[in-house]
């Protein structure tokens, strides 16, 4: 750059609100006008060492637009502009509407970036090769597609909770993951061969960035953004983790910039390659944490070194892993306690229903061997001790039903105290008889 020149190209355009310069090279200049008075929003591509002239080189106009990111393929050839509106007057978003354009800097093609799925447009990446791009867009679970540099689909990935897009530096390896909102889900894929590296999640991440080699990708949890669990995870290009590390508070994390082509761009590595899920039949079997952990084989252990392993963990009050209980099964051992306990009660109810019955079976039975007219009154001294042994029994149903919620009177603890004494005085009269 010679800054000594000053000012060598002017433009006046009225209402323009966005600019962009491409890049690699700079030849070519886009502006944005929103919608104004009724006019269109519109795009303009000029040509940088003519721009004074005012002739653009494109041109696209479109409504339903207030604001829009300009974004420069490498090669300065395509133009993609995703086009923004506070209000979606079809009322399927409170977050406005929003559309995809594409436009070539030669004048060869101007239109609408067709998606297969209705709702917003969460992200869209150039590709570092400047050859295509990436596209995630829809209501959850949205969809990802590649497009080629004249907006033709090359390939539609399987939905999934995305809203973000990163490209390695080589353009050889990308990332679909979906982070702010969304749970974390990283699915790692290979352009080549369109197979998918591997999968992972890494929650609450604020900022996501491959490493100048194409290898690594840091996901970091930062402040002021979160203020909790700050720290970073680096993980390898199929998403198995590499690093990781907790901070007290971080602010920010990135990697040391390298000049382009320091690096050289490397395949996967061959047992990464032979662990490709390949989409088939449109469904695609992800690499998971939990896969790879239930593929692993415990090592063999002779049985005379089982006894001993378990000799010394009881000497020592260590747990081997063959005592070790899993998540799973302590969650069936105290479903099955509270199953039991459950059959316990139902049983304690039923047989106090059953005495209750019991004790009213006697009374009527002793009500119909004792004649009406005769005044005895040891008769009369059993029908009042079996109430109360009734009142009692009743008592004590209204306390096993109530689960430890009931509380007893006075009178109620009274009369459950004498429970004892009611019944030794009715075996003693009932002897008499």
């Amino acid at each position: 750059m010679d800054f000594a020149k000053g000012i060598v190209e002017r433009l006046r355009l009225p209402g323009v609100s966005t600019a962009r310069l491409a890049a690699s090279p700079a030849t070519h200049v886009a502006a944005y006008v929103p919608e104004m008075k009724g006019s269109p929003a519109s795009v303009k591509i000029y040509e940088r060492r003519k721009m004074s002239q005012g002739d653009e080189v494109a041109r696209r106009s479109f409504y339903k637009s207030s604001s829009a990111q300009l974004l420069w393929n490498i090669g300065s050839t395509g133009l993609l502009v995703l086009a923004q509106s506070d209000v979606d007057k079809s009322n399927q978003s409170y977050y406005g509407e929003a559309r995809l354009h594409y436009l070539r800097s030669d004048g060869s093609y101007e239109g609408l970036v067709p998606l297969s799925k209705d709702g917003p447009v969460h992200d869209v990446q150039w590709s570092p090769t400047g050859r295509e791009f990436l596209a995630v867009y829809g209501f959850m679970p949205s969809r990802a597609t590649l497009y080629d540099d004249r907006c033709r689909v090359i390939h539609n990935f399987k939905s999934g909770p995305y809203n973000t897009i990163r490209w390695n530096p080589h353009g050889r390896f990308f990332c679909l993951a979906g982070f702010g909102t969304l749970p974390g889900d990283m699915a790692f894929w290979d352009r080549t061969d369109l197979s998918c590296l591997g999968s992972t999640r890494a929650e609450c991440t604020v900022t996501c960035e491959w490493s100048s080699d194409g290898r690594y990708i840091l996901a970091a949890t930062t402040a002021p953004r979160l203020r909790v669990d700050n720290g970073i995870k680096i993980f390898k290009y199929n998403g198995s983790l590499y690093y990781e590390k907790k901070y007290d508070k971080l602010f920010q994390a990135e990697w040391r910039p390298a000049a382009v082509g320091f690096y050289e761009d490397r395949p996967a590595s061959p047992q990464v390659s032979g662990e490709k899920n390949k989409e088939k039949g449109g469904k695609t079997e992800l690499l998971t944490e939990k896969s790879a952990a239930a593929a692993k084989t415990t090592a063999y252990m002779a049985p005379h070194a089982k006894a001993a392993a378990a000799v010394r963990a009881q000497l020592l009050g260590e747990e081997t892993s063959s005592s070790a209980v899993s998540k799973s099964a302590l969650k069936n051992k105290k479903r099955r306690e509270k199953q039991k306990e459950k059959k316990d009660a139902e049983d304690a109810t039923v047989a106090l229903t059953e005495d209750i019955s019991t004790l009213g079976n006697q009374m009527g039975a002793l009500s119909a061997t004792v004649d009406s007219n005769t005044g005895d009154e040891t008769t009369k001294r059993l029908r009042a001790l079996y109430k109360k042994i009734r009142q009692i029994e009743e008592i004590k149903q209204k306390v096993s039903d109530g689960d430890g919620n009931y509380s007893t009177n006075p009178a109620q603890r009274e009369k459950l105290q004498q429970e004892s004494a009611i019944r030794e005085e009715i075996r003693a009269l009932e002897a008499q008889n």
